[in-house]
Parts: C-alpha cells; sequence; structure tokens
C-alpha cells in the first residue's frame, strides 16, 4: 500500500479583525480545528496500519469504531476549512446583484430574501450543527440543510457553497448559548462572497 497522507492545518491568520466575531473567539475556534486535523491524521494512520496488517476485520469492535469515527473527523476537518475560508474583514452585506451565487439563489428561491429567510430559520433551530447551503450537481439548485456532527444529514454528492458553524463553540465566547441569532448576524456580516461565488458550478 501506498505510505499514508497527512494534512497540515491550513493558514486561517487572515481571519481576524471581523464585525462580531473577535479574535480570541476565532483564535479559539482554530485550535479546535486543529485538533480536528490532528486526529484525522491519528485516525487515518491507525487504520492504515491495520489495513496494512491484514487486520481490516468488520467484526473486531476496534476496527469498527475507527472506521465509523472517519466521516466525523474528516468532516468536521473540512468544514471547518469552508467556514474560514468564507468569511473575511470587511465584507459587503450581501452578495453583489449579478454575481453566481446571486443568480443560483434566484433561480432556487425566487429572490434572496426568501433564501436568506430560510437560512436564518435553519441557522437558528434548537440543536447543535451547522447550517450549509448546498448545490445539487444534477440540477444547480441551491438548498438549505442542518447539518448534525458534521457528516450527518449531507446530501450525498451536494456540494457546500456556504457554511455556517452552529455549534456553541463557535460563538459562546461572543455570545451567550441562546444568542445563536445575534452570532448569526455577526456571520452574515462577514461574509467572503466572492468565496461563496467560487463554489457555485
Amino acid at each position: 500500500m501506498a505510505d499514508v497522507k497527512k494534512y497540515s492545518p491550513r493558514d486561517y491568520s487572515k481571519v481576524r479583525g471581523l464585525t462580531g466575531i473577535s479574535d480570541k473567539q476565532i483564535e479559539e475556534h482554530l485550535k479546535l480545528y486543529e485538533g480536528y486535523v490532528k486526529r484525522t491524521n491519528a485516525l487515518t494512520e491507525k487504520l492504515f496500519a491495520l489495513c496494512n496488517d491484514g487486520k481490516a476485520v468488520g467484526a473486531d469492535p476496534v476496527y469498527a469504531e475507527l472506521t465509523r469515527r472517519l466521516g466525523f473527523e474528516y468532516s468536521g476537518m473540512v468544514n471547518h476549512e469552508y467556514y474560514f475560508e468564507n468569511m473575511a474583514p470587511g465584507a459587503q452585506p450581501e452578495p453583489p446583484a449579478g454575481s453566481k451565487f446571486r443568480k443560483a439563489v434566484e433561480s432556487s428561491f425566487g429572490k434572496f430574501e426568501t433564501w436568506l429567510a430560510d437560512f436564518r430559520a435553519v441557522a437558528t433551530m434548537p440543536g447543535i450543527g451547522w447550517a450549509m447551503t448546498f448545490q445539487d450537481p444534477s440540477t444547480g439548485w441551491l438548498s438549505n440543510h442542518f447539518v448534525q456532527l458534521h457528516q450527518d444529514n449531507v446530501p450525498v454528492g451536494f456540494a457546500p457553497i456556504l457554511v455556517l458553524d452552529g455549534w456553541e463553540h463557535a460563538f459562546m465566547r461572543d455570545y451567550l448559548a441562546t444568542e445563536r441569532a445575534k452570532y448569526l448576524d455577526a456571520f452574515l456580516k462577514n461574509v467572503r462572497w466572492e468565496a461563496v461565488d467560487r463554489r457555485v458550478k
């Protein structure tokens, strides 16, 4: 088998000076992201070793649980990368008219305000998880989803377009647990719409 590949944490040092989301909150959140990268590497290495030694056995509870954990750790790492990459200080309040994202939103929801109301509803639902706008690769349509535990409720094959971390660790240095709506307002002031636009096919 080939050598085990290693991931390195991406540099998000430019995600500072956001409106309504403090640098301390971002620093703390980045440490959590780096933990996902570290665990993804460790888990991949362990599973690689088991496979390489001919010990990949579904009936083995250790192998089975490590394999089940794979989607959680990988998705935790990748979701955070989408999240940090779609934020920047000094962002525009909404996507520009004529942008790919705006056109896709209007094609899918009729108008931007309808999409935004739906995204707000998803992002403020009770529970832990993520609010994500996905694109259906077969139709180009956008839809908003509540994703639990990083990998649960992700529509298979759909591409993440806008990603909001709605777990309390993303905002509880700046806001109370009951103030997710305030955190959402802050997030929307920091969306780097050009990064979101690049994800639209």
